[in-house]
């Protein structure tokens, strides 16, 4: 792979400046997304009716389901083309861009119509108190308006994130997201639009951050650049990104089902503990997101050395990755925590919510980084094209154990607790990465021991 403009060489010299170089704004960029998403949260909990805050919160694990599954075609198309690239096959790398684009729209589509269609039932299903169901889903409907600019923007983000560019998808999302905060601010105080102002300004923005991302796409020069003239679905290449994709997003649904199932206990404690747990969610967003970092980039950076025949780099990938995730998720998660009473704060001021949010961050937030290393590690696995291993990893992971305890430890009185409820976040963690690994080092065998240009015989 050979440098070009706004790229990365991943396939040759140091790792650590080079993944740092993909990740930091990549990060950013997740950070700047999730302030704009909170920026949402802060506005409907201080200037909108009493139930605004929980309406909007609870509707957050609906969506992740809802949208993983498709949201994984963008892991799909980042892999194949990080493997194309450090292949030098500039057709096949033609080929995977029109292709995940049209996709996107076509996924979008089909997202909007059943999230607008079944909201209702949807919310009834995940036990939405009465007093806030009706504002639910008039939020998610709107929030469902806006699917195909949302897919858009991420398939996109992706391809560009497949060379090393992760710059550009931030100063888009930078602009898109200022104007979001604007809108939020006029709708909601201005025009007092509550709920339906928050979802309007998030649907207007990403639309705006799509349209830039499709333009940087069509001035983009070689294999990246998009042609609308050349959009078609090659059968090919969407067998191959669903090959990857849907078993990445299948696995993204899981954690997201694991996650209704716990918000449906929170529900279960009533709008005091729905909104703590919902302010909480929100802090700890910021840390998922700058270890998350390092699991893209260990998937792009493996992806693109095993294209590249580089195979000797994968284990040393695996541990910067994981070794970079893991610092971050210790210094911002326990940061968090220990000033989280003034972070709760901006978001709901009420005594009794900042300690139902602080019971939550006491657990997630102190042993985040175990969910880092496991998230790295199956970065890396897909980055060596192993899709489906660690969805089944997973479910009976992660997502196993979160349910088996929803429905038997927790059913019990002395564990009937917001505490022991959000227990099962840390040790399906620490289990599934512990698994995770022990496929990473199986897998990892199964591929050359050497470079494809320095082996014996070549």
């Amino acid at each position: 792979m050979i440098k070009t403009k706004n790229g990365i060489d991943m396939t040759s010299g140091s790792i650590l400046p080079k993944l740092l170089r993909l990740s930091l704004p990549l990060m950013l960029s997740s950070v700047l997304q999730l302030l704009f998403n909170a920026a949402d949260i802060i506005v409907v909990g201080n200037f909108a009716s009493e139930n605004s805050l929980a309406a909007v919160t609870a509707t957050s694990s609906l969506v992740n389901l809802m949208t993983n599954l498709f949201l994984g075609l963008s892991t799909g198309a980042n892999v194949l083309a990080s493997h194309y690239l450090g292949a030098h096959d500039d057709t096949r790398v033609s080929g995977t861009v029109h292709t995940a684009v049209l996709l996107s729209v076509i996924s979008g589509l089909l997202l909007t119509f059943v999230g607008c269609v079944f909201a209702d039932d949807l919310l009834v299903l995940m036990q939405n108190p009465p007093e806030v169901i009706g504002l639910s889903a008039v939020y998610l409907r709107i929030y469902f308006a806006g699917m195909v600019a949302m897919l858009v923007y991420n398939l996109g983000s992706s391809i560009l994130r497949a060379k090393g560019d992760t710059k550009r998808p931030l100063y888009y999302l930078t602009f898109a997201g200022v104007i979001n905060v604007a809108l939020n601010l006029l709708f909601v105080i201005v025009f007092r639009m509550d709920v339906a102002g928050v979802a309007l300004a998030t649907v207007i923005s990403q639309c705006i951050s799509a349209l830039l991302i499709i333009r940087c796409l069509m001035k983009e020069e070689g294999p990246l650049k998009l042609e609308l003239r050349k959009l078609r679905l090659d059968g090919q290449t969407v067998a191959k990104m669903m090959k990857i994709g849907i078993p990445a997003g299948f696995q993204g649904v899981l954690f997201s089902l694991s996650n209704v199932v716990i918000q449906s206990s929170v529900n279960s404690f009533g709008p005091v503990v729905m909104a703590g747990s919902g302010a909480a969610s929100s802090i700890e967003g910021f840390i998922w997101v700058s270890m998350n970092a390092f699991s893209q980039g260990a998937l792009t950076f493996t992806s693109a050395n095993v294209g590249a025949g580089k195979y000797s780099r994968i284990n040393r990938i695996a541990v910067i990755a994981c070794g970079c995730a893991a610092t971050a998720g210790l210094v911002f998660g326990n940061l968090a925590y220990m000033f989280g009473r003034p972070l709760l704060s901006i978001y709901d001021t009420r005594p009794d919510v900042i300690e139902a949010g602080l019971v939550r961050m006491s657990l997630v937030c102190t042993l985040y980084c175990t969910c880092g290393l496991m998230d790295c590690i199956v970065g890396s696995i897909r980055g060596m094209e192993y899709a489906v291993t660690p969805t089944i990893v997973s479910l009976l992971g992660a997502c196993g154990l979160r349910i088996l305890w929803i429905f038997t430890g927790f059913r019990l009185e002395e564990f009937h607790t917001e505490f022991w409820l959000f227990m099962s976040y840390p040790v399906s963690w620490i289990v599934t990465f512990l698994v995770h690994l022990i496929c990473f080092v199986f897998m990892r065998r199964r591929l050359p021991k050497h470079d494809a240009d320095t082996a014996p015989g070549h």
